[in-house]
């Protein structure tokens, strides 16, 4: 072999060798995320359907975003489905600790809460500032989201870590809107001290 193939190969091995570890494991990852971004469903399934281990759980080195909060963002519910079903985590939180299902409270994407409870989603597992799926609910006065959280098992007395305010807190303090504390007159109280907060990153 002449030197110059000799050297080509060195120089590729050692670029290879000096590369970040975490650069190397994530670009399986960003290209699956940047298919489901793209919708470029062949490549989503290709990607999905190979033997071992696939990054259905892969997250966004700058958001911590996973395919679940891709596809909750644009309220696309036939991928959710699909992404649950290949095993995509449920609880993934992004790099605010928001969960998929937070997100989805957050966004009015009321239809996909009870399907990520089918999947086992946390009701309760809150953000890096304690903020519960049903507390964004119900600062946001949307009525059929907190429906759906508390048929989620959403625990209405879990507080936050900025006012140490829980959901039925903020509803009853809201007077301009009564129906909000009228949704919990039915639901038992619970333990205030079960907050699971996301990690702060």
């Amino acid at each position: 072999m002449s030197p110059k193939p000799i050297l080509a190969l060195s120089l590729a091995a050692a670029a290879l060798l000096a590369a970040p570890a975490p650069a190397q494991q994530q670009s399986e990852g960003y290209k699956f995320l940047q298919a489901v971004r793209e919708k470029k469903n062949d490549e989503v399934l290709a990607t999905l359907g190979r033997a071992g281990n696939t990054p259905v759980n892969a997250r966004d080195i700058t958001t911590g975003e996973g395919a679940l909060h891709i596809v909750i963002r644009r309220g696309d519910m036939i991928y959710l489905r699909f992404l649950l079903q290949k095993g995509a985590d449920p609880n993934l939180r992004d790099g605010k600790g928001n969960t998929p299902m937070l997100l989805a409270a957050t966004l009015s994407q009321t239809d996909m809460i009870p399907v990520l409870a089918a999947a086992r989603a946390n009701p309760n597992l809150a953000n890096s500032a304690g903020e519960t799926p049903l507390i964004r609910a119900v600062q946001q006065r949307n009525v059929p989201t907190v429906r759906a959280l508390i048929a989620a098992k959403a625990n209405p007395d879990q507080t936050d870590n900025i006012a140490g305010l829980s959901a039925r807190d903020y509803a009853s303090q809201d007077s301009r809107y009564p129906v909000l504390a009228k949704l919990f007159a039915d639901v038992p109280k619970q333990s205030r001290n079960t907050a699971v907060a996301g990690p702060k990153f």
